[in-house]
């Protein structure tokens, strides 16, 4: 046997045992040997998840100025330091899992900049009055709760560590908009008016937010490898079911007269979104909000230069360097 041969044998073996483990429900750890489909795969999933938490601050940072109470600034203040911090956390693992590749985290935040790496529809949207704050923290955090909460059991330990600490504090976010939600919906008629705007504007995009119903071929690999468990649908539903009822029990209704609950199915039917111009905002960066918030990104990343150069060099004297 040629040494070609040899090490494609190898690789063979190795990716056997590594199937196995995956079939067990056993856990991967960075240092573990993985498939380089498996590398790529997580490390496009968690980079992108880290950068939807990082741009996904911007919406509401916007009203951290504005805020109607000093408990309310407070409030927001510390939801939008935890979402930049989730977003440090994820690209801390995925920073792990590219650096066979070269990748570290100024690079991947860069990638927001030359359009690499894509961050979620809904970041991409403007959040005009004290309503849309409160709808985002209760209504997107509470989508963001159930697909994050489904992939908890992810076959990668370093991503399922930090996903147990996130829907914690996510569950503390949902709960903040929804306390600015009830409190909108408590108030004078303008204030409902203003609540059932923010949902109406929101809607689509939600259903957007679990991505298309059918199954990829990116998605099938994913659940090939058990770096998720369910589908964008399975997820679609879970949201419709837990959050439709809640909204209609505010008084409020949803912009879709397709929306129903299926007995005979067991599903909800809804109105498909416009998934052409969802898919165009996100590859192109074309939202209302995109490259204003990409500019503020890149403004604050190039601003914060010399604090990371200050930290290499403390770090290298400390090596003795």
């Amino acid at each position: 046997m040629s040494t070609t041969e040899r090490m494609v044998t190898d690789q063979a073996a190795l990716y056997e045992q590594f199937m196995a483990r995956i079939e067990r429900g056993e856990k991967i750890e960075a240092t573990d040997w993985m498939p380089d489909e498996y590398r790529m795969l997580l490390l496009k999933f968690i980079q992108m998840h880290g950068v939807s938490e990082i741009m996904g601050a911007y919406p509401e940072k916007e009203w951290v100025p504005k805020a109607p109470t000093l408990r309310r600034k407070l409030g927001i203040m510390s939801k939008v330091q935890d979402e930049m911090g989730h977003g440090q956390l994820l690209l801390r693992v995925a920073e792990e899992l590219g650096r066979p590749l070269g990748m570290n985290r100024d690079t991947m935040i860069e990638d927001i900049f030359d359009g690499r790496i894509k961050f979620h529809n809904v970041f991409h949207m403007p959040a005009p009055t004290w309503a849309d704050a409160g709808v985002i923290g209760w209504l997107v955090d509470g989508a963001a709760i159930v697909s994050q909460a489904a992939l908890l059991d992810t076959s990668y330990a370093p991503y399922a560590r930090v996903l147990k600490r996130i829907c914690a504090e996510e569950s503390f976010h949902m709960q903040h908009g929804e306390s600015i939600i009830l409190s909108l919906a408590e108030g004078t008629k303008a204030q409902r008016q203003m609540l059932q705007d923010a949902v109406n504007r929101w809607w689509e995009s939600l259903m957007f937010f679990f991505g298309p119903p059918e199954i990829s071929e990116s998605a099938r690999k994913m659940m090939m490898y058990r770096i998720r468990e369910k589908t964008n649908e399975e997820l679609r539903q879970k949201f419709l079911s837990r959050y439709v009822p809640r909204i209609h029990s505010l008084g409020l209704t949803i912009p879709d007269p397709e929306l129903h609950f299926d007995e005979s199915t067991g599903q909800w039917h809804y109105t498909q979104p416009d998934w052409k111009r969802f898919g165009e905002i996100v590859r192109k960066n074309s939202g209302p909000m995109s490259q204003a918030r990409i500019a503020l990104r890149r403004q604050a990343h190039e601003g914060q230069a010399w604090v990371r150069q200050a930290m290499k060099r403390a770090a290298e004297i400390e090596a003795g360097g």
